[in-house]
């Protein structure tokens, strides 16, 4: 049996392009940890809401908590096997001009994209919004249903 010693990048890191990648992926890491210095100067944070996926026999079902948001400002769509999930949660008036002690609730944009793990029937989606958690049924296609077969006795 041969060793092969094992290399956790695919080259060697002697060439300065190589350390500017590693610099690179690491600015990017703590811009989308911290948030990233709007035009005006001042950091904004996105924030991203809270999504279960799971399958039934029927359908794949996705959850999304996104409490305080009204369901007019939410937009939904299906492109291929990535659904995409946008929205805002906005100030309100009052909120926005208070002097805050503590402000631990995320306001602005969001946007989650989601691969689906299976096919399903774009024409047959559903999704509803109630006490803060909108939910999408996406049908599967009838190719990846389960189907039971009948086993004869010989």
């Amino acid at each position: 049996m041969a060793l092969i010693r094992f290399r956790p990048f695919p080259q060697a890191l002697d060439s300065s392009r190589d350390m500017l990648d590693i610099q690179t992926q690491m600015n990017r890491l703590f811009d989308n940890f911290f948030g990233q210095p709007s035009p005006s100067g001042t950091m904004e944070r996105a924030w991203t809401p809270p999504v279960d996926m799971y399958e039934t026999k029927n359908d794949v079902v996705v959850a999304v908590e996104i409490p305080g948001v009204n369901e007019k400002d939410i937009r939904l769509s299906l492109t291929g096997d990535l659904l995409t999930i946008q929205g805002e949660r906005q100030w309100s008036d009052e909120t926005r001009e208070a002097g805050h002690y503590r402000q631990e609730r995320w306001f602005g944009k969001f946007e989650r994209a989601l691969s689906l793990p299976i096919p399903v029937e774009t024409g047959q989606v559903k999704a509803t919004y109630r006490d803060g958690v909108l939910t999408v049924k996406l049908p599967k296609t009838e190719g990846v249903k389960p189907k039971e077969i009948k086993i004869d006795a010989v």
